[in-house]
Parts: structure tokens; sequence; C-alpha cells
């Protein structure tokens, strides 16, 4: 599970982009000032940072790049800011950020920018998977149990491949609709409980639980 910092002094703002990210199966660590993140860099591990430009105290996220950038040159960077200047986004880049995005910003766009950066960053890292016996390998799509391949559906895939990336998450019918089907379905949501049953007969070492009269956790 891929570790990411949220330095972010805005409380709701933190507390919403944290919500969003750990739904998408990341670690996220919230911090609310320079000083706080500040104390971290070199004594954590962290996968990417988002910075708040602008924070309410002495230290800034152009201060924490430089730090960040002292101690390792390749951890992905993104910057967050409230003013849309060209001259902000120049200093970024040239600090060594690798995105910038304006506020007010859509959560989903910046859970895009993230898993865009995650998979450029570290591709060679999250191509393939496990989980008790079986090996997956996102990449190729296959499933392998020792020497058996066992074979599923592009849908019982993309659905094994949301779980698996968030693990312990939970997830409403609703929403595997919407991440699976895509947002213009407009069948039954009683398609997720038939894939859910078909992928669980296919892989039984697989610990869907069912939430009942919400949808599914993957334990």
């Amino acid at each position: 599970m891929f570790k990411i910092c949220l330095v972010e002094d805005e409380i709701n703002l933190n507390n919403l982009i944290k919500n969003y990210l750990e739904h998408e199966g990341y670690n996220v660590i919230p911090k609310y000032n320079g000083k706080e993140a500040y104390e971290i860099i070199g004594n954590e591990k962290v996968d990417l940072w988002i910075l708040d430009i602008m924070l309410g105290d002495e230290i800034s996220g152009y201060d924490l790049i430089k730090k960040i950038r002292e101690t390792d040159s390749d951890v992905p960077v993104i910057f967050t800011s409230a003013r849309d200047q060209d001259l902000d986004k120049i200093i970024g880049l040239e600090l060594g950020s690798d995105d910038y995005i304006t506020k007010p910003y859509s959560p989903k766009e910046l859970v895009l920018r993230v898993n865009k950066l995650i998979n450029r960053i570290y591709k060679e890292s999250i191509k393939t998977l496990s989980y008790e016996t079986y090996v997956i390998d996102t990449s190729k799509r296959t499933i392998f149990e020792g020497n058996k391949e066992i074979k599923l559906t592009t849908l019982e895939f993309d659905l094994l491949i949301l779980l698996l990336n968030s693990k312990s998450n939970s997830f409403s019918r609703d929403e595997i609709l919407d991440k699976i089907w895509g947002n213009d379905y407009y069948g039954s949501d009683r398609v997720v409980d038939d894939l859910v049953r078909r992928l669980r007969k296919k892989m039984p070492k697989l610990r869907v639980n069912t939430l009942y009269g919400f949808g599914y956790r993957l334990t």
C-alpha cells in the first residue's frame, strides 16, 4: 500500500481529500501545518507528497520540497495552491515538483493525478500483486495459483483489482457499478452481487465480506 503525506492546513479539505485517497487504497498521513510535515521528512518513508504552498505557519510548501529533495530526489510531489499564477508553477517545477493543481479543485481530479503519478513512478512495483496463494499480473491481466492459471472475465478482473487496491475499504453497490460499469450504466445493482458470486467461485480464498444492505469489502 502506497503511503501519501497530505500537507493541507484547511482541516475540512484535508479530511475530505484523505477520505478520497483512502477510498482508493492509499495510506494517508495528514499534516495540518509545515512544522508537522517538516519533522517527518527523512524519518518516515513516503511514496508521494501533496503540499499546499501557503500553510498557516512559517514553513511553506516551498520550504518542505527543498527539504524533501535533500533526502529523496525521486519521490513525486504535487503542489496545491489557491493562487493560479504562472510564477508559482514555475517555482514549483524548478524546486522539483511533478504536478501543480489550483484551488478550488475536484477531489476526484486530484485522485486521478495521484494515480497517474503513482503508476508512472512505481509502475514496476505495482505490476504484480499477491493475495494468499494468488499471483496477479496487472499488466498482462493474468492470475496464477501455483502453475494453474485462473481465467477471469474483464469485469471480474476489474472488480478484483478494485478490491485489492482498496483492501479493507468498503464499497457500496453503486460505487462498484460506477467504477466497473461506468456512470452511464442504468441497470439493476444486483449485477454486482452476481459478479461477486462468480469471483468468489473462481477464487475461493478471497475474503470478500458482504456488508448487508450496503456492499462489499475485501479483507
